[in-house]
């Protein structure tokens, strides 16, 4: 069987988007389904917009909730929110995930970006917190320094950001296209997202999601 093309467009500060990675990756593995995931950015606060304080705000916290049954069935020690106000910009962090592809690294580079924010409660909007990731994640530390601290993927990062807002017309995160067809994720679960692998859909409506005025 031919390997499915996963799109998955996320932000790194998206609580949602790391149980819907895990639980996708988990399913894949439980099901024995081969995919390419292909991680597509859309920041949620570019720069130099206002960064959100996630920390003080009573209806993303219980909209969170939703969440802590699935990342504790899913082995996620995630602090909903972090304590880190407010919420970095990830410009820098996808940045990194760009240098990372070029060595075939990026989605491990990626899980280690989620984990530092929702379990370390680290601020991955640091360049230091970030030449860590790389390092653990096999990246030359210095060479990735480099490059973030010249530029190299500013503009690829703000061009595929605005594709993802402009031309998918994603309104929130995570949103996961299967073989270009949008997929629906409600419960954040492994079984739910292994129905969606075997079915190529999910029920209609969907949950919460990170969008850019909050979660809906």
């Amino acid at each position: 069987m031919e390997a499915l093309d996963i799109l998955f467009v996320t932000d790194y500060v998206c609580p949602y988007c790391l149980v819907a990675k895990v639980a996708l990756e988990e399913a894949l593995r439980e099901t024995g389904m081969e995919a390419v995931i292909r991680i597509q950015p859309m920041e949620l606060t570019p720069e130099p917009r206002e960064r959100v304080d996630t920390c003080h705000d009573e209806v993303r916290k219980k909209h969170y909730q939703i969440l802590v049954e699935p990342a504790k069935a899913l082995g996620l020690d995630m602090k909903l929110p972090p304590a880190i106000c407010p919420r970095p910009y990830t410009r820098l962090a996808f940045e990194g995930m760009f240098y990372a592809r070029e060595k075939g690294l990026d989605e491990k580079y990626s899980d280690l970006v989620y984990r530092a924010y929702f379990e370390q409660e680290q601020d991955i909007g640091e360049m230091d917190v970030l030449c860590d990731i790389a390092e653990k994640a096999g990246l030359d530390r210095e060479e990735f320094r480099r490059a973030l601290t010249e530029g190299i993927y500013t503009e690829q990062v703000k061009k595929e950001s605005a594709y993802s807002r402009e031309e998918l017309k994603v309104g929130g995160v995570p949103t996961i296209y299967i073989n270009g067809a949008s997929v629906s994720v409600e419960k954040y679960t492994k079984e739910e997202m292994a129905e969606i692998l075997k079915e190529g859909q999910a029920s209609t409506g969907g949950g919460f999601a990170c969008g850019i005025d909050g979660c809906g």
